[in-house]
């Protein structure tokens, strides 16, 4: 049905703003309103174009990360617990990304990094880091440091839980209380050393050669692996293990850490390591 000349109509008029989109109705004549309708149309359309390529860029991006992810012999193990069990002591967004990114950019790259290397392949990231002079030179720095995050970061997650039975007897309580004398005095010296690591890095309470119990740190992603001695339990000193919830408190992370330890784990390991 036509309008007749200069008539005016309501038309509904498409206005965004700060509150969302709305349609508004609007007084216009027939000119007017035939212009609208093209011009609604043409924004309905070209709203419809980009959402649907917005659908597709978010879906490329995502597959095109997926293969991004080189394969390779080396997996990123499951936590075995959940990304809040450790709460409220470390939050489930650090979780996510110290394990979900920051260990499987490890990972990635180290499987990256020994693509062109099968005999390499099947050494475990441990041997790996143990041995660093059979890797050749144009790797080795990424793989001691892709491989020491990979193994480092393995035991880390091991050694966290909350609520674990306390050490009250056994090899292990033992080899503390000559190490340290006795608990607060090794809480104070663990966190002393923690607190001395400068920019990034772990602290250690390691086995040595003569299966004692020693307290050292490494930079980086560095182990004690690499200096011949076994690694008991590490503490990831790291920015990322710990920034979102405290900040540049390294202090008040390294503390509620003391409550996470998961001492039924370490005394078998001890065991383990000292057999």
């Amino acid at each position: 049905m036509g309008l007749r000349s200069g008539a005016k109509v309501l038309f509904p008029v498409l206005h965004i703003g700060r509150h969302g989109a709305q349609f508004r109705h609007q007084v216009s004549t027939e000119k007017e309103a035939i212009t609208v309708m093209m011009t609604r149309r043409t924004a309905l359309k070209s709203a419809a174009l980009a959402s649907a390529g917005l659908l597709i860029s978010t879906s490329l991006t995502r597959a095109l990360a997926q293969a991004a992810a080189p394969a390779g012999p080396y997996k990123l193990p499951d936590l075995g617990y959940g990304l809040d069990a450790l709460e409220p002591f470390i939050d489930r967004q650090t979780m996510e990304i110290h394990h979900g990114k920051h260990h499987a950019a490890y990972v990635n790259n180290l499987n990256k990094a020994l693509a062109d290397y099968p005999d390499l392949q099947k050494l475990s990231a441990e041997q790996l880091v143990s041995s660093l002079d059979k890797v050749p030179e144009k790797i080795r720095t990424a793989v001691r440091n892709n491989a020491g995050g990979h193994a480092n970061h393995s035991l880390f997650w091991k050694s966290l839980k909350k609520d674990a039975d306390p050490l009250d007897s056994g090899p292990l309580q033992e080899a503390l209380g000559e190490l340290f004398g006795d608990k607060d005095t090794g809480q104070q010296m663990f966190f002393d050393k923690a607190m001395s690591v400068f920019g990034s890095g772990w602290v250690w309470l390691s086995v040595d050669k003569e299966k004692k119990l020693i307290l050292e740190s490494t930079p980086n992603q560095d182990s004690p692996l690499m200096s011949g001695r076994q690694p008991l339990f590490g503490l990831d000193v790291w920015e990322h293990a710990y920034y979102l919830k405290y900040q540049n408190r390294r202090a008040d992370y390294v503390k509620a850490m003391f409550a996470l330890v998961n001492w039924p784990f370490l005394n078998e390991r001890f065991e383990k390591l000292t057999a």
